[in-house]
């Protein structure tokens, strides 16, 4: 593997360079999950864009909800969440029902297709990651997922 190129003003400084080449190596990471999502998506439906995998992963893992707490939670705009929503509902992976506590709302769930549909993927996805880290002994994997937990607590501040 190559060694990134700094700039000058680091070569001095070992914190900044560390920090340089963990940037480095995150943004790959996640330039190779993105890829990973995209495969996930087409596999889900062929008209589907990649941020409707992440909805169905949030409905999935956190259960119905309103289509602005959806919104929010993902960190997208409504009107994109209701085209996608729109879609997903179409290829019957989700479904829209009145909000009981607020009728004028509509909760967003997936449907047991939806549902059979993410829980193969995330087997294959899972699979996947495990043989990736079938290496790894447990003291690196806990000190990673240790980190990793730390890191994401910076971005909930």
């Amino acid at each position: 593997m190559t060694t990134p190129l700094r700039p000058p003003e680091s070569a001095g400084d070992g914190k900044t360079a560390a920090m340089e080449d963990l940037d480095v190596q995150l943004s790959l990471l996640w330039r190779r999950a993105r890829a990973i999502n995209r495969q996930l998506t087409s596999s889900v439906h062929p008209d589907l864009e990649p941020a409707a995998y992440g909805l169905l992963s949030v409905l999935l893992n956190d259960g119905e909800m309103r289509l602005t707490e959806l919104a929010r939670h993902i960190g997208v705009g409504k009107p994109s969440i209701s085209r996608q929503i729109a879609l997903l509902a179409g290829i019957g992976l989700v479904q829209k029902a009145d909000d009981p506590v607020d009728g004028r709302a509509q909760l967003i769930t997936l449907t047991e297709a939806g549902r059979e549909k993410m829980a193969a993927i995330q087997s294959g996805r899972r699979k996947a990651f495990h043989e990736r880290l079938r290496g790894w002994d447990e003291g690196e994997l806990s000190t990673l997922a240790a980190l990793l937990a730390k890191l994401n607590g910076e971005y909930t501040h």
